[in-house]
């Protein structure tokens, strides 16, 4: 049976009118409908409330450009036209994550024109910025401190991958740090700190053993690659550690919301709590949860078994074909409410405090704006 505990309601309006909140991330499994979420409340932000509004998605997938009108995205905020601001004042944009085109740009920043060449050629450097395990998670936490540095956006609306990669998304400064205090990368950056010594004869001379067995494991070019990319970058990791912690700080205060999205099914509510109790020993700020595609059933005083029982005795009765499926199709119907209010009580009753919105299951996807407003009035709505 469903719960008896029932949570206090979400309020999302409040959260987007308010000034003081300046971010708001969006979080959850895949395919709860996370990246739908967060584009329709950047809408709403921008539409109703008169916000300068930008929609980051860390998520590849191309459904936030197509469900906002435009072509495509990329890592640089792009206006969405069209939509109704003339009366709120507001403006809306839209970008996707380029990890290593926000790589580049943080060398650029923080070198010199010839040392941003030399890490820019290096072997090792090109496939970290692109491919390397833990990179788009770091370089969301870049593109996010870069937005809110910027100072230009009324609010930042952050969709972030499937739970357990934004949970990489939250570890990113404290891996750093690890990387950076690591035994390996003080092993590799003391060539560099030589005088011009050749790598393998300091290390061969110091370690031994150790040189031996790492370029036999790793193979001798890929060290000499790593050395040359942690050389290179030796005076910027401070700076990518500073600016990694603070955009952490910022995501543990006020001005930022944590809104969870889940389905009601077992797995999306599962991560959804997983990641409320990962946010709650972090000190985030959850604002509450949204409760994706709930089926609610439109006669509600007619039961399941009700419903079945008369849809056997029309059919027994050698009644009208239609309105047996009719009462047939609302016991299942109701069936499945029962079944997902259940799913979600485990969610309620391990976070009774947790404010939450339900949002009805929509006939069809969204793929344009005006399925980004049905959705976002849903949600604001409590």
């Amino acid at each position: 049976m469903p719960s008896d505990n029932a949570a206090p309601p979400l309020d999302v309006d409040r959260i987007l009118a308010d000034p003081g909140v300046r971010i708001v991330v969006c979080c959850g499994a895949g395919g709860v409908g996370k990246t739908t979420t967060a584009a329709a409340l950047a809408l709403r932000a921008a539409e109703l409330h008169g916000r300068r509004t930008v929609v980051l998605t860390i998520d590849p997938a191309r459904r936030l450009a197509q469900s906002l009108g435009l072509t495509e995205l990329d890592n640089t905020p792009r206006q969405v036209k069209g939509i109704d601001v003339e009366d709120s004042g507001g403006e809306l944009h839209a970008m996707m994550l380029d990890m290593k085109r926000t790589f580049d740009d943080v060398v650029l920043a923080h070198t010199d024109p010839a040392k941003a060449a030399e890490i820019f050629a290096n072997p090792f450097y090109q496939a970290m910025s692109s491919t390397f395990a833990g990179t788009q998670e770091y370089m969301a936490m870049e593109k996010l401190g870069q937005l809110h540095a910027r100072g230009e956006w009324d609010l930042i609306v952050v969709d972030t991958p499937p739970s357990r990669s934004a949970l990489d998304f939250l570890d990113a400064p404290a891996r750093l740090s690890r990387f950076l205090d690591g035994r390996m990368l003080r092993l590799l950056l003391a060539p560099a700190r030589t005088g011009g010594r050749s790598m393998f004869s300091l290390v061969t001379a110091s370690f031994g053993m150790f040189s031996r067995v790492v370029q036999k494991v790793i193979g001798t070019q890929l060290l000499t690659d790593l050395s040359g990319f942690v050389a290179a970058l030796d005076s910027m990791f401070g700076g990518f550690r500073q600016r990694a912690e603070q955009t952490y700080r910022i995501l543990q205060a006020r001005e930022t919301a944590f809104l969870l999205v889940a389905a009601p099914e077992p797995d999306a509510v599962r991560e959804a709590a997983y990641f409320a109790g990962r946010l709650r020993a972090e000190q985030m700020p959850l604002a509450g949860l949204v409760l994706n595609r709930v089926h609610q059933p439109t006669v509600a005083e007619l039961g399941a078994a009700e419903s079945r029982a008369a849809a056997d005795r029309l059919a027994t009765a050698g009644g009208h074909e239609s309105a047996v499926e009719v009462l047939r199709a609302h016991a299942a119907l109701v069936e499945q409410a029962v079944r997902e209010q259940q799913v979600a009580a485990r969610f309620i009753d391990a976070f009774p405090q947790v404010p939450t919105v339900s949002v009805t299951a929509q006939p069809a996807d969204v793929h344009d704006v005006d399925g980004l407003r049905t959705i976002a009035a849903a949600i604001g709505r409590p």
